[in-house]
């Protein structure tokens, strides 16, 4: 056993009230934070009984009944302090000697559990922020194009990039402006950090602000918990508000707030929020227009067109179209399981005669829907036609084949007749015969026209 001193020691340490009794109530001992909670001197209460002062208390019960009491509210006897005690009889060979009560103040307690509450909280925000935090998925090597508008646009972005000024991508739905953003984002210093999306087009007017800003518990109805707003989890990184034409004129006002001052406020709360975020907007509107129509705040247009990229429509850089479809070909591959080796020159011509109102994600969504049933190893014009409007028959391919220009028809007789005859050696000898051209001639045109078979 311990020393009685050792022990006398533990018990006067102890931050909780200690109160002892012997099996008559007789109170024997109190620590030092009994007499701190209550502000009853040791001696004094000492000298009384338990059943005389506090009949009701967890100890009283305890020395009653013989039984553990636990959780037991109540005030303590002789003072006003109200307390949550625990209290539990001594027992010696199965006799009741005396017994024991633990306590805490309640405010001590209410204390630790809005502290605990707020630490729940704080985990809470954090769980939900990792959750939406994500990093920048694409870079300048994901965009394909060699032709000297896309270069173009490619070389502004990446000038651009090196720097914090906020970016405009303009451009059709589909030019790929949400690929440059990412880009961007990932040619910059911010990298590694946060790179948050939102589409300004998808959210109701009434919860854009929300999703922005975030909100504190009960600022609206709805509103059962806190919420990160975008432009704080985008902290140290980048966000990107997609279709910011489409943005009322009341957020326009507070978006330009946060642009000029680099602080905002959650929706129902008044405490400031500084963060550090390198705006990219995107829109296939034409702000200008909707400046002069009042739609749009002028003075935000300026704020957000310090580097301006346009991105041309699919049908204006034509000359990429077959980059593009090899590209696509060569992930849906792999996505699909398929081992599709290219697109007939047919299939090419096909593409270019076609306008493509959906630019680049039209047609990746083309081939996608051409590739899901396909058989070949190419992507033919029979393969295409259903999707580009096209009803192939005989006479059609006739006038088609009247409206192409020269270059164009010599691609197609070519690899229809390398179709036919193979494209072995041998398959090439026949078919520069048919074609009534020389076998050298034949090479040097299939490399001009970039034939795949």
């Amino acid at each position: 056993m311990l020393p009685l001193d050792i022990v006398s020691a533990i018990l006067d340490s102890v931050q909780e009230a200690i109160e002892i009794t012997d099996r008559d109530g007789n109170i024997i001992y109190v620590n030092p934070a009994f007499c701190r909670i209550t502000g009853i001197p040791f001696a004094q209460r000492t000298r009384e009984n338990i059943f005389n002062i506090s009949p009701d208390g967890a100890l009283a019960l305890a020395l009653k009944t013989g039984k553990p009491v636990s959780g037991h509210r109540t005030k303590v006897g002789g003072s006003n302090a109200e307390v949550i005690s625990n209290a539990v009889p001594i027992l010696v060979d199965n006799q009741i000697v005396g017994a024991i009560v633990i306590f805490q103040h309640i405010t001590d307690v209410i204390k630790l559990l809005e502290e605990l509450r707020q630490s729940t909280n704080i985990i809470r925000n954090l769980s939900d922020k990792f959750g939406q935090v994500t990093q920048g998925k694409y870079t300048f090597e994901h965009i394909i194009g060699s032709s000297r508008s896309i270069r173009e646009c490619i070389k502004t972005a990446q000038m651009a990039a090196s720097s914090n000024s906020t970016v405009l991508l303009l451009g059709e739905t589909g030019t790929g402006k949400e690929l440059f953003a990412h880009a961007i984002h990932n040619a910059s210093p911010r990298k590694d950090n946060p790179f948050i999306t939102i589409n300004c087009a998808a959210i109701p007017d009434a919860l854009l602000e929300s999703e922005l800003f975030g909100h504190v518990k009960g600022a609206f109805t709805g509103a059962i918990k806190e919420k990160i707003g975008k432009f704080e989890l985008a902290h140290s990184g980048t966000l990107f508000l997609d279709e910011i034409g489409d943005m009322n004129l009341l957020l326009q006002a507070k978006l330009l707030r946060v642009l000029q001052e680099r602080e905002f406020e959650r929706v129902g709360s008044n405490q400031t929020i500084t963060i550090d975020v390198r705006v990219i907007a995107a829109t296939n509107r034409n702000l200008r227009q909707l400046v002069r129509e009042g739609k749009f705040r002028e003075d935000l247009f300026y704020r957000l067109n310090v580097v301006e990229i346009n991105l041309p429509p699919l049908r204006e850089h034509t000359e990429d179209l077959l980059d593009l479809a090899n590209h696509f070909i060569i992930k849906l591959n792999r996505k699909l399981g398929k081992k599709v080796t290219g697109i007939t020159s047919e299939a090419l011509a096909a593409l270019h005669n076609y306008n493509w109102p959906g630019n680049i994600r039209e047609l990746q969504n083309i081939m996608e829907r051409v590739m899901l049933s396909l058989e070949n190893q190419q992507v033919t014009l029979q393969d295409l036609a259903p999707h580009l409007g096209i009803n192939i028959n005989p006479l059609t391919q006739t006038e088609e084949m009247e409206l192409l220009p020269l270059d164009k028809v010599e691609q197609i007789m070519i690899q229809r007749a390398l179709n036919k005859f193979g494209s072995s050696v041998e398959g090439k000898k026949e078919a520069a015969k048919f074609l009534n051209i020389s076998l050298a001639t034949l090479y040097n045109k299939i490399k001009k026209y970039k034939i795949n078979f």
